[in-house]
Protein backbone atom coordinates (compact mmCIF):
# COMPACT_ATOMS: atom_id res chain seq x y z
CA UNK A 1 0.00 0.00 0.00
CA UNK A 2 0.88 3.36 -0.99
CA UNK A 3 1.89 6.30 1.37
CA UNK A 4 -1.43 8.67 1.07
CA UNK A 5 -3.37 10.26 3.90
CA UNK A 6 -6.30 8.15 4.59
CA UNK A 7 -8.69 9.25 7.06
CA UNK A 8 -11.61 7.11 8.77
CA UNK A 9 -14.25 8.22 6.46
CA UNK A 10 -12.40 6.83 3.68
CA UNK A 11 -12.71 3.72 4.84
CA UNK A 12 -16.17 4.33 6.34
CA UNK A 13 -17.64 5.17 3.20
CA UNK A 14 -16.43 2.26 1.04
CA UNK A 15 -18.57 0.49 3.39
CA UNK A 16 -21.65 1.83 1.24
CA UNK A 17 -20.12 2.07 -2.30
CA UNK A 18 -23.34 0.16 -4.09
CA UNK A 19 -21.85 -3.15 -5.45
CA UNK A 20 -22.85 -1.81 -9.01
CA UNK A 21 -19.70 0.56 -9.19
CA UNK A 22 -18.01 -2.86 -9.99
CA UNK A 23 -18.49 -3.16 -13.79
CA UNK A 24 -19.14 -6.18 -15.12
CA UNK A 25 -17.25 -7.31 -18.26
CA UNK A 26 -18.20 -5.34 -21.72
CA UNK A 27 -20.19 -6.98 -24.18
CA UNK A 28 -16.93 -7.28 -26.34
CA UNK A 29 -13.62 -8.95 -25.45
CA UNK A 30 -10.87 -6.86 -25.64
CA UNK A 31 -8.03 -8.75 -23.70
CA UNK A 32 -5.91 -9.71 -26.51
CA UNK A 33 -6.69 -6.22 -28.45
CA UNK A 34 -3.76 -3.41 -29.11
CA UNK A 35 -6.57 -1.55 -27.30
CA UNK A 36 -6.85 -3.58 -24.36
CA UNK A 37 -3.12 -4.49 -23.79
CA UNK A 38 -1.96 -0.65 -24.08
CA UNK A 39 -4.74 0.04 -21.34
CA UNK A 40 -3.32 -2.47 -19.01
CA UNK A 41 -0.07 -0.96 -19.56
CA UNK A 42 -1.12 2.64 -18.68
CA UNK A 43 -2.75 1.51 -15.73
CA UNK A 44 0.46 -0.38 -14.62
CA UNK A 45 2.62 2.59 -15.42
CA UNK A 46 0.65 4.79 -13.58
CA UNK A 47 0.72 2.56 -10.28
CA UNK A 48 4.10 2.19 -10.75
CA UNK A 49 4.36 6.15 -10.23
CA UNK A 50 2.25 5.86 -7.39
CA UNK A 51 4.37 3.19 -5.97
CA UNK A 52 7.41 5.26 -6.03
CA UNK A 53 5.57 8.63 -4.79
CA UNK A 54 7.73 8.64 -1.84
CA UNK A 55 10.82 8.58 -3.65
CA UNK A 56 9.84 10.74 -6.71
CA UNK A 57 7.76 13.02 -5.00
CA UNK A 58 4.71 13.24 -7.44
CA UNK A 59 1.55 13.12 -5.88
CA UNK A 60 -0.46 9.69 -6.03
CA UNK A 61 -3.61 10.97 -7.81
CA UNK A 62 -1.95 12.44 -10.48
CA UNK A 63 -0.74 9.22 -12.81
CA UNK A 64 -4.52 7.12 -11.54
CA UNK A 65 -6.46 10.73 -12.87
CA UNK A 66 -4.54 10.46 -15.89
CA UNK A 67 -4.39 6.49 -16.90
CA UNK A 68 -8.50 6.23 -15.81
CA UNK A 69 -9.11 9.23 -18.57
CA UNK A 70 -6.86 7.24 -21.03
CA UNK A 71 -8.51 3.97 -20.42
CA UNK A 72 -11.67 4.91 -20.43
CA UNK A 73 -11.00 7.41 -24.43
CA UNK A 74 -9.61 4.26 -25.59
CA UNK A 75 -12.85 2.44 -24.69
CA UNK A 76 -15.27 4.97 -25.85
CA UNK A 77 -12.99 5.33 -28.92
CA UNK A 78 -13.42 1.04 -29.72
CA UNK A 79 -16.94 1.21 -28.98
CA UNK A 80 -17.66 4.15 -30.94
CA UNK A 81 -15.98 2.33 -34.19
CA UNK A 82 -18.41 -0.83 -33.24
CA UNK A 83 -21.61 1.69 -33.49
CA UNK A 84 -22.07 0.91 -29.61
CA UNK A 85 -21.12 4.40 -28.08
CA UNK A 86 -24.08 3.87 -25.56
CA UNK A 87 -22.89 0.77 -24.30
CA UNK A 88 -19.48 2.68 -22.77
CA UNK A 89 -21.41 5.22 -21.93
CA UNK A 90 -23.76 3.90 -19.66
CA UNK A 91 -20.80 1.92 -17.93
CA UNK A 92 -19.01 4.78 -17.00
CA UNK A 93 -21.77 7.20 -16.14
CA UNK A 94 -23.02 4.58 -13.65
CA UNK A 95 -19.44 4.00 -11.76
CA UNK A 96 -19.15 7.93 -12.18
CA UNK A 97 -22.36 8.29 -10.83
CA UNK A 98 -21.76 5.69 -7.42
CA UNK A 99 -18.51 7.77 -7.03
CA UNK A 100 -20.41 10.95 -6.26
CA UNK A 101 -22.06 9.45 -3.72
CA UNK A 102 -19.22 8.31 -2.50
CA UNK A 103 -17.89 11.54 -2.36
CA UNK A 104 -20.02 13.48 -0.01
CA UNK A 105 -20.17 10.43 2.31
CA UNK A 106 -16.26 10.83 2.20
CA UNK A 107 -16.67 14.82 2.68
CA UNK A 108 -18.74 14.51 5.60
CA UNK A 109 -16.75 12.18 7.58
CA UNK A 110 -13.26 13.95 7.06
CA UNK A 111 -14.78 16.68 7.94
CA UNK A 112 -15.26 15.05 11.22
CA UNK A 113 -12.10 14.11 11.74
CA UNK A 114 -10.65 17.31 10.91
CA UNK A 115 -12.79 18.68 13.41
CA UNK A 116 -11.57 16.45 16.25
CA UNK A 117 -7.68 17.17 15.29
CA UNK A 118 -8.61 21.13 15.77
CA UNK A 119 -10.08 20.63 18.80
CA UNK A 120 -6.83 18.63 20.43
CA UNK A 121 -8.51 15.23 20.89
CA UNK A 122 -5.37 12.90 19.42
CA UNK A 123 -3.30 15.09 21.18
CA UNK A 124 -4.73 15.16 24.47
CA UNK A 125 -4.49 11.06 23.94
CA UNK A 126 -0.86 11.48 23.28
CA UNK A 127 -0.03 13.89 25.80
CA UNK A 128 -1.39 11.16 28.79
CA UNK A 129 0.61 8.45 27.58
CA UNK A 130 3.66 10.17 28.04
CA UNK A 131 2.90 11.41 31.09
CA UNK A 132 1.83 7.54 32.65
CA UNK A 133 5.66 7.02 32.56
CA UNK A 134 4.94 3.61 31.61
CA UNK A 135 7.80 1.09 31.26
CA UNK A 136 9.18 0.01 28.36
CA UNK A 137 7.57 -3.53 27.97
CA UNK A 138 4.41 -1.88 29.31
CA UNK A 139 4.28 1.17 26.74
CA UNK A 140 5.38 -1.72 23.98
CA UNK A 141 1.87 -3.38 24.88
CA UNK A 142 0.05 -0.60 25.88
CA UNK A 143 0.97 1.43 22.13
CA UNK A 144 0.03 -2.00 20.64
CA UNK A 145 -3.11 -2.53 22.12
CA UNK A 146 -4.06 1.01 21.24
CA UNK A 147 -3.12 1.16 17.90
CA UNK A 148 -5.51 -2.09 17.40
CA UNK A 149 -8.75 -1.16 18.83
CA UNK A 150 -8.15 2.81 17.41
CA UNK A 151 -7.79 1.25 13.85
CA UNK A 152 -10.77 -0.75 13.92
CA UNK A 153 -13.07 2.88 13.77
CA UNK A 154 -9.78 4.92 12.74
CA UNK A 155 -7.52 4.38 9.83
CA UNK A 156 -4.44 2.69 10.47
CA UNK A 157 -2.03 5.25 9.00
CA UNK A 158 -3.64 8.00 11.80
CA UNK A 159 -3.56 5.49 14.18
CA UNK A 160 0.29 4.15 13.99
CA UNK A 161 1.61 7.83 13.77
CA UNK A 162 -0.47 9.09 16.88
CA UNK A 163 1.49 5.97 18.58
CA UNK A 164 4.73 6.25 16.87
CA UNK A 165 4.94 10.07 18.66
CA UNK A 166 4.32 8.80 21.77
CA UNK A 167 7.15 6.37 21.49
CA UNK A 168 9.46 8.52 19.86
CA UNK A 169 9.04 11.14 22.42
CA UNK A 170 9.06 8.48 25.55
CA UNK A 171 12.18 6.61 23.73
CA UNK A 172 13.89 9.32 22.52
CA UNK A 173 17.23 8.07 20.78
CA UNK A 174 17.03 4.27 21.61
CA UNK A 175 16.52 2.43 18.54
CA UNK A 176 15.91 -0.86 18.82
CA UNK A 177 13.16 0.08 21.25
CA UNK A 178 11.80 2.43 18.56
CA UNK A 179 11.73 -0.23 15.58
CA UNK A 180 10.79 -2.73 17.16
CA UNK A 181 7.30 -1.14 18.74
CA UNK A 182 6.89 0.40 15.44
CA UNK A 183 6.89 -2.64 13.63
CA UNK A 184 4.39 -4.26 16.28
CA UNK A 185 2.15 -1.07 16.11
CA UNK A 186 1.74 -1.52 12.12
CA UNK A 187 1.07 -5.24 12.70
CA UNK A 188 -1.57 -4.61 15.13
CA UNK A 189 -3.04 -1.17 13.03
CA UNK A 190 -3.73 -3.46 10.65
CA UNK A 191 -4.99 -6.18 12.31
CA UNK A 192 -7.35 -4.06 13.57
CA UNK A 193 -9.10 -2.96 10.97
CA UNK A 194 -10.11 -6.81 10.03
CA UNK A 195 -12.78 -7.77 12.27
CA UNK A 196 -15.19 -5.08 11.80
CA UNK A 197 -17.55 -3.20 8.76
CA UNK A 198 -15.79 -0.13 8.27
CA UNK A 199 -12.01 -0.62 10.17
CA UNK A 200 -10.24 -1.56 6.75
CA UNK A 201 -10.70 -0.85 2.94
CA UNK A 202 -11.06 -5.05 2.69
CA UNK A 203 -13.70 -4.68 5.21
CA UNK A 204 -16.39 -2.52 4.18
CA UNK A 205 -16.15 -3.52 -0.16
CA UNK A 206 -17.05 -7.01 1.02
CA UNK A 207 -19.94 -5.27 3.43
CA UNK A 208 -20.52 -2.91 0.74
CA UNK A 209 -21.05 -5.49 -1.96
CA UNK A 210 -24.08 -7.53 0.28
CA UNK A 211 -22.12 -10.62 0.93
CA UNK A 212 -21.23 -10.60 3.81
CA UNK A 213 -23.79 -9.23 7.34
CA UNK A 214 -22.35 -6.48 9.39
CA UNK A 215 -22.79 -9.44 12.24
CA UNK A 216 -20.74 -11.82 10.63
CA UNK A 217 -17.64 -9.91 10.36
CA UNK A 218 -17.34 -9.83 14.26
CA UNK A 219 -15.76 -13.75 13.93
CA UNK A 220 -12.46 -12.55 12.10
CA UNK A 221 -12.02 -10.81 15.97
CA UNK A 222 -10.21 -13.94 17.21
CA UNK A 223 -7.50 -14.55 14.40
CA UNK A 224 -7.20 -10.89 14.09
CA UNK A 225 -6.01 -10.87 17.61
CA UNK A 226 -4.10 -13.74 16.86
CA UNK A 227 -2.67 -12.14 14.06
CA UNK A 228 -1.67 -9.58 16.32
CA UNK A 229 -0.76 -11.48 19.69
CA UNK A 230 1.87 -13.80 17.75
CA UNK A 231 4.39 -11.16 16.91
CA UNK A 232 3.69 -9.16 19.21
CA UNK A 233 4.45 -11.95 22.22
CA UNK A 234 7.72 -12.65 20.53
CA UNK A 235 8.86 -9.44 19.68
CA UNK A 236 7.87 -8.60 23.31
CA UNK A 237 10.35 -11.02 24.81
CA UNK A 238 13.37 -8.54 23.31
CA UNK A 239 12.26 -5.86 24.54
CA UNK A 240 14.33 -4.26 27.69
CA UNK A 241 13.13 -4.24 31.05
CA UNK A 242 13.68 -0.81 32.12
CA UNK A 243 11.99 2.49 32.19
CA UNK A 244 12.22 5.56 30.26
CA UNK A 245 12.17 8.86 32.09
CA UNK A 246 9.58 11.18 32.87
CA UNK A 247 7.97 13.88 30.48
CA UNK A 248 5.57 16.65 31.77
CA UNK A 249 3.54 17.45 28.49
CA UNK A 250 -0.29 18.80 29.09
CA UNK A 251 -2.92 19.51 26.31
CA UNK A 252 -5.88 21.24 27.25
CA UNK A 253 -9.01 19.97 25.08
CA UNK A 254 -10.47 22.71 22.98
CA UNK A 255 -14.46 22.99 24.11
CA UNK A 256 -16.83 21.08 22.31
CA UNK A 257 -14.33 18.16 21.43
CA UNK A 258 -15.88 15.49 23.39
CA UNK A 259 -19.12 16.58 21.86
CA UNK A 260 -17.86 16.63 18.17
CA UNK A 261 -16.83 12.90 18.98
CA UNK A 262 -19.82 12.01 20.35
CA UNK A 263 -22.52 13.82 17.26
CA UNK A 264 -19.20 11.56 15.01
CA UNK A 265 -20.91 8.67 16.56
CA UNK A 266 -24.28 9.30 15.90
CA UNK A 267 -23.52 10.42 12.23
CA UNK A 268 -22.59 7.12 11.66
CA UNK A 269 -24.69 5.66 13.55
CA UNK A 270 -27.51 7.55 11.23
CA UNK A 271 -26.19 6.13 8.21
CA UNK A 272 -25.98 2.92 9.06
CA UNK A 273 -29.52 2.77 9.97
CA UNK A 274 -30.50 4.49 6.65
CA UNK A 275 -28.53 1.74 4.81
CA UNK A 276 -29.68 -1.19 7.27
CA UNK A 277 -33.33 0.11 8.20
CA UNK A 278 -34.96 2.39 5.83
CA UNK A 279 -33.05 1.10 3.07
CA UNK A 280 -31.94 4.42 1.72
CA UNK A 281 -28.22 5.57 0.85
CA UNK A 282 -26.17 5.73 3.87
CA UNK A 283 -25.14 9.15 2.36
CA UNK A 284 -28.03 10.52 3.39
CA UNK A 285 -27.41 9.64 6.74
CA UNK A 286 -23.59 11.53 6.55
CA UNK A 287 -25.25 14.79 5.17
CA UNK A 288 -27.41 14.83 7.94
CA UNK A 289 -25.03 13.94 10.33
CA UNK A 290 -23.09 17.45 8.72
CA UNK A 291 -26.03 19.27 9.48
CA UNK A 292 -25.54 18.04 13.36
CA UNK A 293 -21.92 19.78 13.13
CA UNK A 294 -23.11 22.57 11.61
CA UNK A 295 -25.31 23.75 14.42
CA UNK A 296 -23.46 22.42 17.22
CA UNK A 297 -20.48 24.80 15.22
CA UNK A 298 -23.12 27.53 15.04
CA UNK A 299 -23.64 27.04 19.07
CA UNK A 300 -19.72 27.28 19.41
CA UNK A 301 -19.67 30.37 17.53
CA UNK A 302 -22.57 31.92 19.40
CA UNK A 303 -21.53 30.95 23.02
CA UNK A 304 -17.51 31.91 22.28
CA UNK A 305 -17.77 35.75 23.36
CA UNK A 306 -19.28 34.62 26.93
CA UNK A 307 -17.37 31.35 27.61
CA UNK A 308 -14.23 33.20 26.35
CA UNK A 309 -14.86 36.45 29.28
CA UNK A 310 -15.40 33.45 31.84
CA UNK A 311 -12.32 32.35 31.14
CA UNK A 312 -9.87 35.05 30.87
CA UNK A 313 -11.96 36.44 34.50
CA UNK A 314 -10.79 32.99 36.26
CA UNK A 315 -7.11 33.51 34.41
CA UNK A 316 -6.75 37.40 35.46
CA UNK A 317 -7.72 36.23 39.13
CA UNK A 318 -4.97 33.68 38.92
CA UNK A 319 -2.66 36.11 37.61
CA UNK A 320 -1.83 33.98 34.32
CA UNK A 321 -0.51 35.46 32.20
CA UNK A 322 0.07 33.06 30.02
CA UNK A 323 -3.20 31.47 29.77
CA UNK A 324 -4.41 35.16 29.10
CA UNK A 325 -2.43 35.54 25.92
CA UNK A 326 -3.75 31.90 24.94
CA UNK A 327 -7.30 32.82 25.17
CA UNK A 328 -6.83 36.03 23.05
CA UNK A 329 -5.34 34.00 19.99
CA UNK A 330 -8.42 31.85 19.93
CA UNK A 331 -10.20 31.37 16.78
CA UNK A 332 -14.02 30.40 16.56
CA UNK A 333 -14.94 26.89 15.01
CA UNK A 334 -16.03 26.95 10.95
CA UNK A 335 -17.08 23.69 9.69
CA UNK A 336 -15.90 24.54 6.41
CA UNK A 337 -12.49 25.29 6.95
CA UNK A 338 -12.57 21.64 8.05
CA UNK A 339 -14.06 20.69 4.88
CA UNK A 340 -11.37 22.98 3.02
CA UNK A 341 -8.59 20.79 4.97
CA UNK A 342 -9.90 17.18 3.47
CA UNK A 343 -7.33 15.39 2.09
CA UNK A 344 -8.05 16.23 -2.05
CA UNK A 345 -5.24 13.84 -3.35
CA UNK A 346 -7.02 10.96 -1.58
CA UNK A 347 -10.26 11.65 -3.19
CA UNK A 348 -8.27 12.29 -6.51
CA UNK A 349 -6.95 8.60 -5.78
CA UNK A 350 -9.19 6.49 -5.40
CA UNK A 351 -11.53 8.26 -8.11
CA UNK A 352 -8.62 6.49 -10.15
CA UNK A 353 -8.33 3.68 -8.89
CA UNK A 354 -12.24 3.07 -9.33
CA UNK A 355 -12.50 4.32 -12.74
CA UNK A 356 -9.11 2.07 -14.30
CA UNK A 357 -10.07 -0.58 -12.22
CA UNK A 358 -13.99 -0.24 -14.17
CA UNK A 359 -12.11 -0.19 -16.98
CA UNK A 360 -10.14 -2.89 -17.05
CA UNK A 361 -12.95 -5.16 -15.95
CA UNK A 362 -15.06 -3.76 -18.81
CA UNK A 363 -12.72 -4.54 -21.17
CA UNK A 364 -12.63 -8.16 -19.61
CA UNK A 365 -9.10 -8.63 -17.83
CA UNK A 366 -10.76 -9.03 -14.41
CA UNK A 367 -12.85 -12.17 -15.85
CA UNK A 368 -9.53 -13.53 -17.26
CA UNK A 369 -8.08 -13.08 -13.60
CA UNK A 370 -10.83 -14.51 -12.32
CA UNK A 371 -10.78 -18.15 -14.36
CA UNK A 372 -6.84 -18.04 -13.44
CA UNK A 373 -7.38 -18.00 -10.08
CA UNK A 374 -10.77 -19.10 -8.71
CA UNK A 375 -10.84 -21.85 -11.67
CA UNK A 376 -7.76 -22.97 -11.79
CA UNK A 377 -6.41 -22.79 -8.01
CA UNK A 378 -8.22 -23.71 -4.93
CA UNK A 379 -9.97 -20.54 -3.64
CA UNK A 380 -8.43 -20.70 -0.13
CA UNK A 381 -4.93 -20.44 -2.04
CA UNK A 382 -5.80 -18.24 -4.03
CA UNK A 383 -7.20 -16.06 -1.34
CA UNK A 384 -3.66 -16.66 1.25
CA UNK A 385 -1.65 -15.55 -2.05
CA UNK A 386 -3.36 -12.58 -2.78
CA UNK A 387 -3.25 -11.18 0.97
CA UNK A 388 0.34 -11.85 0.30
CA UNK A 389 0.45 -10.25 -2.64
CA UNK A 390 -1.27 -6.92 -0.47
CA UNK A 391 2.58 -6.91 1.04
CA UNK A 392 3.58 -5.49 -2.24
CA UNK A 393 0.71 -3.98 -4.04
CA UNK A 394 -2.01 -1.96 -2.20
CA UNK A 395 -4.83 -4.34 -1.13
CA UNK A 396 -7.14 -1.56 -2.64
CA UNK A 397 -6.92 -2.61 -6.64
CA UNK A 398 -6.47 -6.34 -4.97
CA UNK A 399 -10.07 -6.01 -3.49
CA UNK A 400 -11.69 -4.25 -6.17
CA UNK A 401 -10.61 -6.63 -8.52
CA UNK A 402 -12.03 -9.65 -6.49
CA UNK A 403 -15.29 -8.14 -5.94
CA UNK A 404 -15.39 -6.95 -9.89
CA UNK A 405 -14.38 -11.15 -10.29
CA UNK A 406 -16.66 -12.21 -7.68
CA UNK A 407 -15.59 -15.64 -7.78
CA UNK A 408 -18.38 -17.98 -6.70
CA UNK A 409 -17.34 -18.25 -2.86
CA UNK A 410 -18.66 -19.44 0.30
CA UNK A 411 -19.08 -16.51 3.37
CA UNK A 412 -15.87 -18.52 4.89
CA UNK A 413 -13.83 -17.42 1.66
CA UNK A 414 -14.96 -14.35 1.11
CA UNK A 415 -14.21 -13.32 4.85
CA UNK A 416 -10.91 -15.02 4.69
CA UNK A 417 -10.13 -12.79 1.34
CA UNK A 418 -11.29 -9.92 4.01
CA UNK A 419 -8.63 -11.21 6.34
CA UNK A 420 -5.41 -11.62 4.42
CA UNK A 421 -5.74 -8.30 2.12
CA UNK A 422 -6.03 -6.47 5.61
CA UNK A 423 -3.36 -7.77 7.26
CA UNK A 424 -1.02 -9.08 4.78
CA UNK A 425 0.53 -5.67 3.96
CA UNK A 426 1.86 -6.32 7.50
CA UNK A 427 4.87 -8.16 5.97
CA UNK A 428 6.55 -5.64 4.72
CA UNK A 429 7.29 -2.31 6.05
CA UNK A 430 5.86 -0.77 2.62
CA UNK A 431 3.16 -3.18 2.44
CA UNK A 432 0.16 -0.63 4.64
CA UNK A 433 0.03 2.99 5.11
CA UNK A 434 1.09 2.64 8.83
CA UNK A 435 4.37 1.04 7.77
CA UNK A 436 5.45 3.82 5.17
CA UNK A 437 4.41 6.28 7.13
CA UNK A 438 6.29 5.26 10.09
CA UNK A 439 9.42 5.32 7.77
CA UNK A 440 9.21 8.93 7.59
CA UNK A 441 7.95 9.78 10.93
CA UNK A 442 10.95 7.46 12.78
CA UNK A 443 13.41 8.29 9.94
CA UNK A 444 16.55 6.30 10.78
CA UNK A 445 14.78 4.40 13.66
CA UNK A 446 12.06 2.41 11.67
CA UNK A 447 13.33 1.22 8.90
CA UNK A 448 12.56 -1.32 5.95
CA UNK A 449 15.54 -3.80 6.90
CA UNK A 450 14.56 -3.17 10.55
CA UNK A 451 10.71 -4.25 9.83
CA UNK A 452 12.12 -7.22 7.45
CA UNK A 453 14.30 -9.03 10.35
CA UNK A 454 10.77 -9.55 11.97
CA UNK A 455 8.98 -10.62 8.99
CA UNK A 456 9.13 -14.39 9.41
CA UNK A 457 7.61 -13.26 12.60
CA UNK A 458 4.94 -11.57 11.04
CA UNK A 459 4.49 -14.38 8.79
CA UNK A 460 4.03 -16.65 11.93
CA UNK A 461 0.72 -14.15 13.10
CA UNK A 462 -0.48 -14.71 9.59
CA UNK A 463 -0.51 -18.10 9.14
CA UNK A 464 -1.62 -18.22 12.32
CA UNK A 465 -4.76 -16.21 12.10
CA UNK A 466 -4.89 -18.23 8.81
CA UNK A 467 -5.78 -21.29 10.09
CA UNK A 468 -7.76 -20.05 13.40
CA UNK A 469 -10.25 -18.81 10.71
CA UNK A 470 -10.56 -21.96 8.64
CA UNK A 471 -11.00 -23.98 11.90
CA UNK A 472 -12.68 -21.46 13.77
CA UNK A 473 -15.53 -20.40 11.42
CA UNK A 474 -15.34 -23.86 9.55
CA UNK A 475 -18.94 -24.03 9.18
CA UNK A 476 -19.06 -20.80 7.47
CA UNK A 477 -17.50 -22.22 4.47
CA UNK A 478 -20.88 -24.24 3.48
CA UNK A 479 -22.78 -21.11 3.38
CA UNK A 480 -22.44 -19.35 0.02
CA UNK A 481 -22.70 -15.35 -0.65
CA UNK A 482 -23.91 -14.05 -3.61
CA UNK A 483 -25.81 -16.55 -6.20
Amino acid sequence: MVNFRVYVVLLLALAFMPATVFAASGPIDLTLSPIGLFALSLFALAYMLVMAEEKIHLRKSKPVLVAAGMIWALIGWHYMQAGMPDKAESAFRHTLLEFSELMLFLLVAMTYINALEERRLFDALRAWLIRSGFSYRTLFWISGILAFFISSFANNMTTAMLMCAVVMKVAEGDKKFINLTCINIVVAANAGGAFIPFGDITTLMVWQAGIITFNEFFTLFIPAVINFMVPAVIMSLFVQKRSPGGFAEEVELKRGALRILTLFLLTIATAVAFHSFLGLPPVLGMMTGLGYLQFFGFFLRKTLPGSLARKKAIAERAGDMERLRSLGQVVPFDVFNRIARAEWDTLLFFYGVVVCVGGLGFLGYLELLSTALYTNWNPTAANVVLGLMSAVVDNIPVMFAVLTMNPEMSHGQWLLITLTAGVGGSLLSIGSAAGVALMGQARGYYTFVGHLKWAPVILLGYAASVVCHLWLNAELFTIFGRP
